[in-house]
């Protein structure tokens, strides 16, 4: 495990220095003066000098790119050429709104996605198999952004029974902290405390049920697959011909095994959940890193688009290396496998 472990780490590093040096290019592929693209800081403005000095502009192109090195990891990512604001300040509470939407909908998403695969894998041929199968395609094909315009015309519009954007009722002036609406109402205490946190569970309905459609017939349909050719292996007969139940046979053989196959390929379903969740943020207008990065976008805040593209870089590199590292430690064939050891 300690050479794998070691493996992955280096690959970490090399991958991150590749993001690295993409974002410090940015700053002489967007137009206008690198220095500005980089800092946020006009030659106008009074740190204009120092700055220029600090990132050493003054010096070669490899000087500059330790310096950016440098400035990352004291958190300074530059300012917003829009308001001025610290961009790592921003991105700190971006980043808290946009994982609490990511960690509700894997919840959502894993366990009636593993629960409906391996009932369509036991029962095939049934009317059951026949219904999870045709909704896991049928889920899985329908355009996020499509489904969230649908849901908000007939969910939020036609039936009112949820609001249409944002966090929380802006009445109950909860401060952005953490960005997690769940924590800030916490730590702000406000009179109604449980009306509070009801207005942040209404406005997080419409998101977090989108954005688990995809992930959960995805699921659907790797457990499955994965349970079908579980079931047809040795070991599993040879339990049943020893005298062991259904449920036995299933919960200590079957699922545990068959979940191999799966947590190899959750690192893909990250990736396009991350993608669908900067869709769906500008969509609802929920304040997280992919509704701040695509206004950027439109208002060339280059300093923003450089922090926002490299923070969502790393959580795709990150999560990565640790659904890596976790499938090695609960499969240890996996390494044997990798290292062609017995």
């Amino acid at each position: 495990m300690t050479r794998y472990l070691l493996r992955q780490c280096i690959l970490l590093i090399f991958t991150v220095f590749a993001l690295t040096l993409f974002t410090f290019c940015l700053s002489y592929w967007f137009t206008g003066e690198a220095m500005t693209n980089s800092s946020g800081l006009f030659p106008d403005h009074p740190d204009y000098a120092d700055a220029f000095a600090a990132r050493a502009f003054d010096r070669g192109v490899v000087a500059q790119y330790i310096a950016y090195v440098q400035h990352l990891l004291h958190g300074d990512w530059g300012r917003s050429l829009l308001d001025g604001a610290p961009v790592f300040e921003q991105l700190k509470v971006r980043f808290g709104a946009s994982f609490e939407v990511i960690f509700f909908v894997l919840l959502l998403a894993w366990i009636p996605g593993v629960s409906f695969g391996v009932l369509a894998a036991l029962k095939p041929g049934r009317a059951s198999y026949i219904l999870i199968l045709g909704c896991s395609i049928a889920g899985y094909s329908v355009p996020v952004f499509w489904l969230a315009q649908l849901a908000i015309l007939v969910i939020a519009v036609h039936l009112g029974l949820t609001p249409i954007a944002g966090q929380i009722n802006p009445l109950y002036e909860i401060p952005a902290v953490t960005g997690s609406i769940v924590i800030d109402i916490a730590l702000a205490q406000p009179d109604n405390l449980s009306g509070a946190y009801l207005s942040a569970l209404q406005h997080m309905i419409l998101p977090i049920i989108v954005l688990a459609v995809m992930p959960m017939m995805l699921l659907i349909r790797l457990t499955r697959n994965s349970m079908l050719e579980v079931l047809t292996k040795n070991y599993i007969v040879a339990s049943y011909a020893k005298g062991m139940s259904t449920r036995r046979v299933v919960w200590s053989h079957a699922i545990p095994n068959a979940m191999q196959q799966v947590i190899r390929q959750l690192g893909s379903l990250m990736s396009l959940l991350i993608a669908n969740t900067l869709i769906v943020e500008v969509i609802f207008s929920w304040p997280g890193i992919g509704n701040w990065l695509v206004r950027s976008i439109f208002e060339r805040d280059y300093p923003v688009i450089q922090g926002g593209l490299l923070i969502i870089g790393l959580l795709i590199l990150v999560s990565h290396v640790l659904l890596n590292l976790f499938h090695a430690w609960r499969y240890p064939q996996v390494r044997k496998d990798l290292y062609a050891s017995s």
